[in-house]
């Protein structure tokens, strides 16, 4: 029944790739019913936690968003660009990489993109260089957030294991294993593709006027102006010490008993975000209106729902199979810990959302008896959508390139974001599980 049961959870993923975005936990609350219903299975526990503290980092990330201030981020990163355009390969999807970890999601990534493109092209710096690696930056960030969604998930199983995990803790893995794979993917991109002047492809595009015309042409839609608004300002400057408020509760919390007896930083981190786009909110005035109709917002509530279904569902058939998964893997996972990393990179290829990845690998990894210092480890294996390059922001950045030189192989695997991904992930995950396990264990 096990097998039958992952058939079904594999045909509700299947169908939402196709469908995409919110379908995934429409489709996961379906297959829970089924499951219910149909095979007389108790439905597991949805991940309320996870998704609350979600839900209060997209409101103040959303709040910030609505003043201005996450314009007024990305026009600072677009003015260090430009200033330095010969870096474009490294700095390009350091940006797009130190945006994710401050707001706490990928899709900040879009407004940089045709910035990143406009300085490559008057360089004359092949765009796929920087564009690649720059999406995939853009999703290595995430767990290295202290704010992201794929935080909340480890601090929450941490939690319920009864494991003293800090989020200190995570940080000190992610934030160094993920800044290597940066540097690994960057410098690999440094010497990929042929000079533009050397590449017969788009030498002979360019023979047509209409495509090199193009290729100059500025989308300024997609490029943000440093604008003197003391709303996006302040909105940012809040922010920002929103941030610094949890990372300081994070690390001296429990020495200076900052917290109350029984409160758990996942608990906190909830309540803290939630003030700060409450604090955002009465010093800007900012209309709620806006906040609800943001970008980030949609984003966040999108992947909330997403988590809600498709990690019930999942939970539901691991919880029910749980002693039989136990038997038939525990005895290659006791002796090989680091093949967990293997499990959670297929499983990301096709479930887009590393916080959903976690949210049903975490806890399958505890009840194996999987150290835990091996799971914080290899947390950068849980980014594995690049292997297809239909997510959102490749897909963007194949559009902003006008060049036409970060594309989809006639192959499909054999894409711009491949070879970046592959370098960048396992990197960070080996280095992870070597500062986890070695260093700190």
């Amino acid at each position: 029944m096990f097998y039958i049961h992952m058939l079904l959870l594999l045909a509700v993923i299947f169908t939402g790739i196709r469908f995409g975005g919110i379908a995934f936990g429409l489709l996961g609350g379906l297959g829970v019913s089924v499951l219910a219903f149909v095979f007389g299975i108790a439905p597991g526990s949805p991940p309320i936690s996870v998704m609350l503290i979600i839900l209060a980092v997209v409101a103040a990330s959303a709040t910030l968003e609505a003043t201005g201030g996450l314009k007024l981020l990305v026009a600072y990163a677009e003015k260090l660009l430009r200033k330095h355009p010969n870096q474009i390969v490294f700095l390009g999807p350091f940006c797009t990489y130190l945006l994710t970890v401050l707001v706490g999601t990928g899709h900040s990534v879009y407004p940089l993109l045709p910035v990143i493109y406009d300085v490559s092209i008057k360089k004359g710096i092949r765009p796929e260089r920087p564009m690649a690696m720059a999406s995939v930056a853009s999703q290595m960030g995430i767990t290295a957030s202290p704010i992201a969604a794929a935080a909340a998930v480890v601090m929450a199983t941490a939690a319920t294991n009864n494991l003293d995990i800090s989020l200190i803790d995570v940080l000190l893995v992610t934030i160094p294993a993920t800044m290597c794979g940066l540097l690994v993917g960057c410098t690999w991109s440094l010497f990929r593709g042929k000079d533009l002047d050397k590449d017969e492809a788009f030498i002979e595009r360019c023979k047509d006027l209409e495509f090199k015309d193009a290729l100059i042409e500025v989308q300024a839609e997609g490029q943000a102006r440093i604008e003197d608004s003391k709303q996006a300002k302040t909105g940012l400057t809040v922010f920002l010490l929103g941030i610094a408020t949890v990372v300081f509760v994070a690390m001296f919390g429990k020495p200076l008993d900052l917290l109350p007896k029984g409160v758990g930083m996942s608990v906190a981190i909830q309540f803290l975000m939630l003030a700060v786009g409450a604090v955002i909110l009465l010093i800007t005035k900012v209309e709620p209106k806006k906040i609800v109709h943001s970008n980030v917002f949609i984003a966040g509530m999108t992947a909330v729902i997403i988590i809600f279904g498709i990690a019930w569902m999942s939970d539901t058939i691991i919880e029910h199979h749980k002693s039989f998964l136990i038997d038939s893997i525990s005895g290659i996972v006791s002796l090989h810990p680091w093949t967990f990393a293997l499990a959670m990179f297929a499983v990301s290829v096709f479930l887009k959302s590393q916080a959903a990845v976690l949210t049903i690998m975490f806890p399958l990894g505890f009840s194996l008896g999987i150290p835990h210092e091996v799971l914080i480890g290899v947390i950068p294996a849980c980014y594995a959508y690049f292997f297809f390059p239909f997510y959102p922001s490749d897909l963007a950045a194949i559009t902003f390139d006008r060049s036409g030189t970060t594309s989809i192989g006639k192959y499909v695997l054999n894409h711009s974001f491949f070879i970046p991904g592959i370098l960048g992930v396992s990197t960070a995950t080996v280095v992870g599980y070597f500062i986890s396990t070695v260093l700190m264990g």
